[in-house]
């Protein structure tokens, strides 16, 4: 079993690649190009165990590198065979790897809408959150999530705290993910709070600097690289 971060890495955004600088990259093949035009503007949250309810293991990153073993559980047969891949997949342990660049569109979200609009893949990044429906996520994947959405709303202009959804809400009837055991009001408090810094953190930028810009090396950091 991975043990628990006290403190998790500093995150920030490379934008040139769409990667998070803080997570390990495992190149999924399970992507494409985003339709012209198409930027981020929703970030979707899942919840994934493999099997299902036991967590740790190397299985849900063999799901998506499409090297999931059929015989290594009963259940796999019945998904060994899908091509799928969010952007970025937090442990138990708040670890945090990511799959696809934010630059391309993974298929994380399959038939969905959001408010009208269908496709969300086209205009989302998918965070999968080791979890299960019915079992309480742990404390500092809440603390990662606030982290990730905050990085994500500050190095893309899309984005908003006020469009970070459940599977289930753009797939209802199809996906039940994140589930009930996901405290949405903990995640909302603690992601207000680290908009509420990064909303500091500009302002200081424009007084101090003359213009909030971006790093020379096209990183997005808009903490000062201060670990969650």
């Amino acid at each position: 079993m991975r043990s628990t971060y006290s403190r998790l890495p500093a995150l920030r955004i490379d934008l040139r690649r769409g990667l998070l600088c803080g997570a390990a990259f495992i190149e999924s093949p399970n992507h494409d190009a985003r339709p012209a035009g198409a930027r981020p503007e929703l970030i979707v949250v899942h919840g994934i165990s493999l099997p299902p309810g036991e967590f740790g293991g190397p299985w849900i990153e063999r799901l998506f590198t499409n090297s999931l073993p059929a015989d290594a559980h009963p259940y796999f047969r019945t998904i060994a065979d899908l091509r799928v891949a969010p952007h970025l997949l937090v442990r138990r342990d708040g670890s945090i790897a990511q799959f696809v660049s934010f630059r391309d569109r993974a298929w994380h979200a399959g038939k969905s809408r959001y408010r009208g609009r269908q496709a969300c893949n086209d205009f989302s990044i998918g965070v999968e959150l080791e979890g299960s429906d019915h079992r309480a996520y742990a404390g500092v994947q809440y603390r990662a999530l606030a982290a990730i959405v905050e990085v994500l709303c500050g190095a893309y202009p899309g984005l908003s705290p006020r469009r970070v959804v459940g599977h289930s809400d753009i797939a209802p009837g199809r996906k039940t993910d994140p589930g009930p055991a996901f405290d949405w009001r903990r995640a909302r408090r603690l992601i207000s709070q680290r908009l509420a810094r990064l909303s500091a953190a500009t302002a200081l930028r424009r007084r101090f600097r003359g213009a909030p810009g971006r790093a020379p090396a096209r990183t997005a950091d808009p903490t000062g690289g201060s670990g969650i």
